[in-house]
């Protein structure tokens, strides 16, 4: 519990060892891969939690379609806008080189698209920042937008 808040991070790479590890990354399936991780989130949400999804989700269609999803529960697109050189440079699992190299097909980015957000709710630009601050600016904005368990946290004015 953070800050008076039940949370939970739901993370790409962690869900495609379990739920969805019969996904792959053709466009079909990474849309699938987003629809399931938006269900579950929903269902995590009603149920209190503060929900943070960190996927790679290239397709406007698709983050849409986890907007719907989520309904009536507050929903925050949340774009991380780091250059394409500087994903290369940080990567530390090699992926990068090895897309260019062609040994990984359908890579956002190298040789699968990136639909950048049309008017997300919130714009994170790394280049340049600490992933500590970046992390500051997304922790206020669910601060404010969220409650705190009752009894335990009392909000801030």
């Amino acid at each position: 519990m953070a800050g008076g808040r039940h949370s939970a991070v739901l993370d790409g790479d962690n869900l495609r060892h379990g739920l969805n590890a019969d996904l792959t990354f053709t466009a079909p399936d990474r849309s699938e891969n987003v629809r399931r991780t938006a269900e579950v989130a929903r269902l995590m949400a009603e149920a209190g939690s503060v929900v943070i999804v960190s996927l790679i989700s290239p397709y406007r269609a698709d983050r849409a379609l986890a907007r719907r999803i989520a309904g009536d529960i507050p929903f925050v697109e949340v774009f991380v806008d780091t250059p394409l050189g500087l994903c290369e440079a940080r990567d530390p699992k090699g992926l990068y080189r090895l897309a260019r190299a062609g040994r990984i097909p359908d890579f956002t980015g190298i040789s699968a698209p990136y639909e950048a957000p049309e008017r997300p709710d919130l714009t994170i630009a790394t280049d340049g920042r600490t992933t500590q601050a970046c992390a500051r600016t997304l922790s206020a904005l669910l601060m404010r937008l969220s409650r705190p368990v009752e009894g335990r946290e009392k909000p801030r004015r």
